[in-house]
């Protein structure tokens, strides 16, 4: 068997998507913690186009992009299945996988938003996260019916890392008088054991974000603190 490693980071969603994924599949591998400050040979190596994790090294393969490893572990470990056996339901799921990586600016415009557009940018995230409410997760316990499944695992960026977002901007968003059955998954997410104990911690991650916002804020045009 193919030995399985995972360059990842401490700190990104993306690698946990793979984490997972893995975990949720049982498959064994070995995390190595990448320094993203000093990139290892072995990670620039990996990913010499973006240079960046999550990284899955399959035996003497390297495949990147989070989305990307995750089909890849659903071809070669089918068993607890992520993506629906359906093949219209699997369209939908990497129709939103889509639609997840094609609002990333949303988000980008709500971390860096100052008291000038605070509101606004909060508004326009609030509509992107509407659309994911009423038509991707609908009256579901998960985006994959019962049980997590790649959607879920492609919008885990949501619960925590956009938690430690809301406080370092100071201004909440998935509340549940707004977002009331995205705010619920929130929570059922977030207690699945294999989620739950595999998130960083979330003081550690307010600094970090903290940190990450102000760095961005200084190279945005015409923002400030």
């Amino acid at each position: 068997m193919d030995e399985v490693k995972l360059l990842g980071c401490w700190v990104s969603p993306f690698a946990h998507r793979v984490i997972w994924a893995l975990k949720l599949k049982g498959v064994k591998y070995e995390y190595i913690q990448e320094d993203l400050s000093n990139k290892s040979e072995l990670l620039l190596r990996s990913n010499p186009v973006y240079k960046k994790v999550p990284v899955l090294l399959h035996g003497d393969k390297a495949i990147c992009e989070s989305a990307v490893i995750l089909e890849y572990i659903e071809e070669v470990w089918p068993h607890n299945p992520l993506f629906p056996k359906d093949a219209y339901e699997r369209a939908l799921s990497r129709f939103w996988i889509s639609f997840a990586a094609d609002k990333g600016n949303a988000f980008h415009s709500f971390i860096v938003s100052t008291e000038e557009n605070r509101e606004k940018s909060k508004t326009e995230l609030v509509e992107v996260l509407k659309i994911v409410e009423d038509q991707a997760l609908k009256d579901q316990e998960f985006f994959g019916g019962d049980n997590i499944g790649v959607v879920d695992i492609i919008f885990g960026n949501i619960p925590h890392w956009f938690e430690a977002m809301e406080e370092s901007v100071g201004v909440k968003v998935v509340e549940p008088n707004t977002l009331p059955r995205l705010h619920a998954w929130v929570q059922r997410f977030k207690q699945n054991p294999v989620i739950k104990h595999n998130l960083p911690p979330y003081e550690d991650l307010v600094l970090f974000v903290k940190g990450f916002r102000q760095s961005l804020i200084s190279k945005t045009p015409n923002a400030s603190a």
